[in-house]
């Protein structure tokens, strides 16, 4: 099974640059992020006459999540699945989505940017996902065949970013806290099959900044990947980031990011 997330910055303002990739690409799974479309707005049509399936949760105008997919569409779940914990004082933001694909149960995720460390959206980052980390270990166990993928805003290591002198004290999606929120999510039981794949080699990005002819300097940082159960790991056969993707016209900033099981 072919596995995919992709955050497409606005599905309104990049849906050809989506239908054409889906054609071409044929995942028999897609995780979308960052749609900023509300759930009535989703184009469900179009997506099923290409033959998928599509869940979508949205909230319009900002982020808005969505799993399509050709081998079925069952169990469908928004949000956390557990209550609110004691304290809690965030908005409710369209950022999870839950379902089985065929043999595999799929989580799609669109993790808040944090700003900057010093920001009220930096705390709520990490209780995102100290949450998000409570459900996975409530749900899911290393048996299973599952998989989580999205756009993370967080670069698990020195290797994910193209220079580590840019980044200082005051910088998210590099800082120790949100580094040790992701490795408490791994420590469930999930691995980043890209990275095992690649070992240390850098250059490997998923978003580059519009701004300064960054894509074509290379300045980038991967913070989208899927994170699977061993069951699933052990069936990686292959792993790809598609920089093409976001080249042309109109892109998104995030190139899509792919991993092959052999189930």
């Amino acid at each position: 099974m072919l596995v995919a997330t992709w955050n497409v910055n606005s599905l309104n303002a990049r849906l050809p640059r989506v239908e054409e990739w889906v054609a071409e690409v044929q995942p028999d799974v897609l995780m979308m992020q960052e749609t900023k479309l509300a759930d009535d707005k989703f184009p469900h049509l179009t997506f099923s006459a290409m033959g998928y399936e599509s869940a979508h949760f949205g909230e319009g105008r900002w982020n808005g999540v969505a799993i399509m997919s050709k081998v079925g569409l069952d169990e469908v779940h928004s949000g956390f699945y557990s209550d609110e914990p004691e304290g809690w004082d965030h908005p409710a933001e369209a950022r999870l989505i839950w379902a089985t694909c065929g043999p595999l149960r799929c989580a799609c995720v669109y993790v808040p940017n944090g700003r900057e460390v010093s920001n009220d959206h930096y705390r709520f980052k990490l209780d995102w996902l100290a949450r998000l980390r409570n459900d996975l270990a409530q749900r899911v166990t290393e048996g299973d065949r599952f998989v989580i993928g999205g756009d993370w805003n967080i670069a698990p290591s020195s290797a994910d970013v193209w220079d580590v002198d840019v980044f200082d004290e005051n910088s998210t999606h590099v800082s120790v806290p949100e580094r040790e929120a992701l490795a408490a999510i791994t420590d469930v039981g999930l691995r980043d099959t890209f990275r095992e794949r690649y070992g240390d080699a850098d250059d490997l990005f998923s978003w580059w900044d519009y701004r300064g002819g960054n894509f074509h300097q290379r300045k980038g940082m991967r913070i989208d990947y899927l994170l699977a159960t061993p069951p699933l790991a052990d069936a990686a056969v292959s792993d790809l980031i598609d920089r093409n993707a976001r080249k042309g016209t109109k892109p998104s900033d995030h190139a899509p990011v792919l991993a092959y099981y052999d189930v």
